[in-house]
């Protein structure tokens, strides 16, 4: 369990986020969503200890954060940030391993079962092939994969995620978060994720968190936030929203250009279409 209560964050003083709540459950994917600047990856930053908060409590496995030193705090929570950087020179797997420090004593080496978990962790992501491959020789795309694997290998309770599909095409972001939920469901992972993609958030979030103005502006389950009114106000965007005819969950269609008039216009030529026929 990880729990906000009237939590403020920002940064030399100037508040980014101010009154956040937030309870995250074991076996839940909390998604939080938002244009740029609302405080996404800021939220991140409080829960994993990189930012000192200005007000407010977070508990996580019922612990006070302040009271958790780093070594107890990556033994609970995993974190993805963004545009990590890697040694260049080591391997996939080298890097992969490096999930494995919080579990290891003071000056000890890794173990045949840290060697082990992060094998496992590999084939379960498709990424062996990367095993021998030196960082600098990966593609974006495959850093970013490598980092996440690195965070699943870490085997923590809960796993915090910014943008974890940036510079990933739709098979890998797909491949991920399909990995990703079924640990919350089978493992009972607690997983916050930062995500651009309206439409991969309503698909594998369980619920929402728009955040915009330096507030929660909606929360609640994907088709109780995303609203073409709430996107509205806070996107600045017009979008159609309809159910995904598998699962009935939000998807978001921008309305580009003339794509209103467009839109009418095709709907009522089919219509003259049918008639005529």
């Amino acid at each position: 369990m990880i729990t906000l209560e009237n939590v403020s964050l920002g940064y030399d003083h100037q508040p980014v986020l101010s009154g956040v709540n937030l309870d995250a459950s074991p076996g839940t994917m909390i998604g939080l969503i938002g244009p740029n600047g609302s405080g996404k990856s800021t939220l991140i930053k409080g829960i994993n200890k990189v930012l000192n908060m200005f007000a407010g409590n977070v508990t996580i496995d019922g612990r006070d954060l302040k009271t958790l030193d780093r070594g107890e705090l990556a033994r609970l929570i995993a974190t993805v940030p963004q545009n990590p950087v890697l040694p260049p020179a080591f391997t996939a797997f080298e890097v992969v391993l490096m999930g494995r420090t919080p579990h290891l004593g003071f000056l000890r080496y890794e173990g045949r079962k840290d060697m082990l978990v992060a094998w496992q962790t590999m084939k379960a992501t498709k990424t062996e092939s990367l095993a021998d491959r030196r960082v600098g020789e990966l593609s974006a795309g495959e850093r970013q994969r490598l980092i996440i694997v690195r965070a699943l290998t870490q085997e923590a309770k809960a796993i915090l995620l910014d943008e974890p599909t940036a510079n990933l095409d739709i098979n890998h972001q797909v491949e991920i978060l399909n990995l990703v939920k079924g640990l919350c469901r089978k493992q009972g992972l607690t997983v916050i994720a930062a995500l651009h993609d309206l439409n991969l958030a309503a698909q594998y979030c369980n619920s929402l968190i728009m955040l915009n103005g330096k507030h929660v502006y909606a929360r609640g389950t994907p088709q109780e936030v995303l609203t073409p009114q709430n996107i509205r106000e806070v996107y600045g965007a017009e979008v159609y929203v309809i159910p995904h005819p598998m699962n009935q969950l939000p998807t978001t269609l921008a309305i580009t250009g003339n794509g209103h008039d467009d839109f009418a216009n095709s709907v009522f030529a089919q219509g003259d279409t049918d008639e005529a026929a």
